[in-house]
């Protein structure tokens, strides 16, 4: 569940006790970063070559893009050089797989290119039925494509990017310098100071992360006279460490384990390993 704030979590708390009986823990608040291509990357597997364990041919390249521009997947291959629902497989997946990036962060921003493509045609042994252990499935290119678009953005390398919030924050004149000093220790920026009669009205820029921090003082500060607003202003590249958030898919950082996983969930024959 994605909520917006404190004051949220109390209320979908207080709503689920008193409608449904529920009594649940919210964990604490984090904030949601982006990944953000710094340069441009390419990877490609081929069809029976190993390292590849899937009847699938993939290869994407991965480019930085504008800001809010979102994906773009194109093809740079003919459109007829296997099913259409095979390359539709490999799109989606991609789209999937960009919502956690190298940092487990979603990548919101670039271009996709699919370089490369082939599969195995539908066949079978002689008097014998379909099998798919011979013929490319669209499970071959949704599994295939996760570990060519992770060393596409290996190569092209990913920054974390913080959500920033411009706010402007109301108090009254006698505790200036004492507020001043802690939203500098919540690496917040304000650009403009002003007084205004008994109040200073301070406008500037803050981390998404500071915001509650801000909100958890400010009472104590300003004896709950202290007015914050704030909304997201933009993403800026992230000071200090990145974050490292839990993953939901099947990791393809790390391609044995992906495998295993795979190979569990499908029930892939051994010898097409």
């Amino acid at each position: 569940m994605s909520l917006y704030g404190e004051v949220q979590k109390e209320v979908v708390q207080a709503t689920l006790a008193d409608d449904f009986g529920l009594d649940v823990d919210f964990r604490e608040t984090t904030t949601i970063h982006v990944e953000r291509l710094v340069g441009a990357g390419a990877a490609a597997e081929f069809l029976k070559v190993d390292p590849n364990p899937f009847l699938a041919t993939v290869g994407l390249r991965a480019e930085p893009a504008p800001a809010g521009s979102g994906v773009e997947f194109r093809l740079e291959v003919e459109l007829g050089s296997m099913p259409y629902a095979f390359i539709k497989a490999v799109e989606e997946t991609a789209r999937e797989t960009l919502r956690q990036g190298l940092h487990g962060c979603e990548v919101p921003d670039c271009v996709l290119t699919l370089t490369h493509s082939g599969y195995a045609p539908r066949q079978s042994h002689a008097h014998a039925v379909f099998d798919k252990s011979m013929s490319s499935t669209a499970g071959d290119f949704r599994n295939l494509t996760p570990l060519v678009l992770t060393s596409a953005l290996r190569q092209a390398g990913t920054e974390v990017h913080e959500p920033m919030h411009d706010f402007r924050l109301e108090i009254p004149a006698d505790v200036f310098g004492a507020v001043l000093p802690v939203l500098t220790r919540l690496r917040a920026v304000p650009r403009t100071s002003a007084l205004k009669g008994s109040w200073y009205v301070i406008e500037g820029e803050l981390p998404a992360a500071s915001v509650h921090g801000v909100e958890r003082r400010l009472p104590w500060l300003t004896s709950c006279e202290g007015v914050l607003e704030s909304s997201f202003a933009r993403y800026r590249p992230l000071q200090g460490p990145p974050p490292r958030r839990p993953r939901s898919d099947h990791a393809p950082l790390d391609r044995r384990k992906y495998l295993l996983r795979v190979v569990r969930r499908t029930g892939a024959r051994d010898d097409h390993r």
